[in-house]
């Protein structure tokens, strides 16, 4: 039985859902924001929708929101929204754009829900009541090996750039096989199985927030490239099936 504050933001991301697919192939315009991302109107009427459904059944919580900003975050609860991650895809007419909703509890992030509308997956996992994807239960692989490892990365612009782009290198010809999935699709993979690793060197917390709670519910281990814990100034991800987490921390230390 899913909680009333899984409820609620499974009602807030099907919401966003209906705003963002309004604009979806419109020819939105788009702005830049100060950090050079891309803005458009489906992404802050969708937070809108996101921040007034989750308020008005969680008044006192916190809420954290890529376009407007932090809200009481001296809250012991606190939600973390990005209303369309991935909003470069959204603009290109590509399907690998979502909503990601998290509430984090006590610095600690407890509930998670990735909606991938146009792509056609709904993920969603609470603390101690295991991951699910598209109504179905998932699990991560029991592959151990990194000779047998699949290994998907995302935005890798500052790994690149660093000494431990060598090291990556010769990770990836050490594996099976790589591929670059991106933003929510290989945390999706990755939970279900059908992928291994997946590593990305440029992220905001806002981008990975829920997905850390689904890929450790569905058995996997989530931190960041030192192997640090995930928290509000994570940039970096090493997220794994576990059984490969330590051998592939070790062929990336730097």
């Amino acid at each position: 039985m899913p909680s009333k504050e899984l409820t609620a933001a499974l009602k807030a991301a099907r919401a966003a859902a209906d705003v963002i697919g309004a604009h979806y192939r419109k020819n939105p315009s788009v702005r830049t924001k100060p950090d050079d991302s891309p803005v458009t109107e489906a992404d802050v009427r969708a937070e809108e929708v996101i921040r007034a459904t989750l308020s008005r059944h969680f008044p006192g919580y916190g809420f954290y929101g890529e376009e407007t900003g932090r809200h009481a975050m001296e809250a012991e609860s606190i939600w973390l929204v990005d209303p369309i991650d991935g909003t470069r895809s959204f603009v290109r007419e590509s399907p690998f754009f979502s909503t990601q909703i998290a509430l984090m509890r006590g610095g600690r992030f407890v509930l998670g829900v990735s909606n991938a509308p146009a792509y056609g997956e709904l993920a969603w996992a609470e603390q101690g009541a295991g991951a699910w994807l598209n109504e179905r239960a998932v699990r991560v692989s029991a592959v151990a090996d990194l000779a047998a490892a699949a290994i998907s990365s995302g935005n890798l612009k500052s790994m690149a750039r660093s000494p431990r782009w060598r090291r990556y290198g010769e990770l990836i010809a050490r594996v099976s096989y790589s591929r670059g999935y991106g933003d929510f699709a290989h945390y999706h993979m990755l939970s279900r199985g059908a992928l291994d690793v997946v590593i990305e060197s440029d992220v905001n917390i806002l981008d990975i927030a829920a997905l850390t709670v689904i890929v450790r519910e569905a058995g996997g281990t989530f931190t960041d490239l030192e192997g640090a814990a995930v928290g509000l100034g994570t940039t970096s991800v090493l997220a794994s099936n576990g059984a490969l987490h330590a051998p592939v921390l070790e062929a990336l230390a730097r």
